[in-house]
């Protein structure tokens, strides 16, 4: 056990990069980290970090380590795991990643049952709008779309996005309501730039089986998807959105559905987690509720019927 308590530490300092934020995931001081590190190497003979006042970086030494016992490491921890909860309740913090809004609209509300079902499961989250490495920075799930094709992920499905064009009535009686793409020309367009790569989001629509992409100008850019709906209701333009993000406001009337001859897909909502041999039973008690729930909450067949 002491052995595999300096491996974990050496482990999570290498995906996390730096000894404190390793401590925080494994519940320690960073100098007991950094003890436990220093016995590791103490114990092969070799230097396993080139340690500097502000950067840790992996030796050749090191980097061999961790190519050869990361995977197994962590299927013996999730078999440690998974055999001490065997008999008793899923238990243990739950990390997860979420987009705010999603979060608050979608995922919360179904909390409290969750934590009544499980009450030995802490929930610890993160609400921001980016795709998180989970291995490394240590998340057990993450919610969001655009998951990359890979053998170390799991991705689950939660719910198809329908992107719809949207305005408040205001703006709406101001500047008319547009029957075709081409009048797109002569609105305010709210768009979405990448926090992460600087870009600005096209305006793409499906038209008939084709997808056409469509210039669109405007006087705001945001780079929040919350922050883009908030200024559609105040009237400040049109906006491309989710119909799961405007659903409450389509049924209160704060917002209207424009266009909507010419639909589109923005692919899917998943709830995704880093493939183990051995799942552990706080996340998969998660996976399945939340995949179970949004199945049997009505959402999906509200979202379907824009199509």
């Amino acid at each position: 056990m002491e052995d595999l308590r300096t491996l974990e530490s050496f482990l999570r300092t290498v995906e996390s990069g730096s000894f404190s934020a390793a401590a925080g995931r494994l519940g320690l001081t960073p100098a007991a980290v950094s003890k436990h590190v220093a016995k590791l190497e103490r114990s092969l003979g070799a230097r396993l970090f080139q340690r500097t006042t502000r950067s840790l970086a992996l030796t050749e030494a090191g980097e061999r380590l961790y190519a050869e016992t990361a995977a197994a490491a962590r299927t013996l921890t999730q078999a440690m795991a998974t055999l001490t909860e065997r008999d008793s309740q899923p238990a243990g913090t739950l990390r997860v990643s979420v987009a705010p809004g999603f979060g608050r609209q979608y995922v919360l509300p179904l909390m409290p049952a969750f934590l009544e079902r499980y009450p030995g499961i802490r929930l610890d989250w993160s609400l921001e709008n980016r795709h998180v490495d989970l291995v490394k920075e240590g998340f057990d799930a993450a919610i969001g779309s655009g998951v990359e094709d890979d053998a170390n992920v799991v991705a689950r499905e939660l719910m198809p996005i329908r992107l719809l064009t949207v305005g408040a009535p205001a703006y709406l009686r101001r500047h008319g309501t547009p029957e075709t793409l081409a009048d797109l020309s002569s609105h305010d367009c709210i768009r979405l730039r990448s926090a992460t790569t600087g870009r600005l989001r096209e305006w793409a629509f499906d038209v008939e089986g084709e997808t056409v992409t469509v210039p669109v100008d405007g006087r705001l850019v945001l780079t929040d998807l919350d922050a883009i709906c908030d200024a559609a209701i105040a009237g400040m333009g049109l906006a491309r959105l989710g119909a799961h993000h405007v659903l409450p406001y389509l049924d209160d009337g704060r917002l209207i559905r424009v266009l909507a001859g010419y639909p589109a897909s923005g692919g899917n909502i998943y709830v995704y987690y880093a493939h183990y041999r051995l799942t552990p039973p706080k996340v998969r008690a998660f996976i399945n509720y939340l995949t179970e729930s949004f199945t049997q909450g009505g959402w999906l067949t509200r979202i379907d019927a824009f199509n």
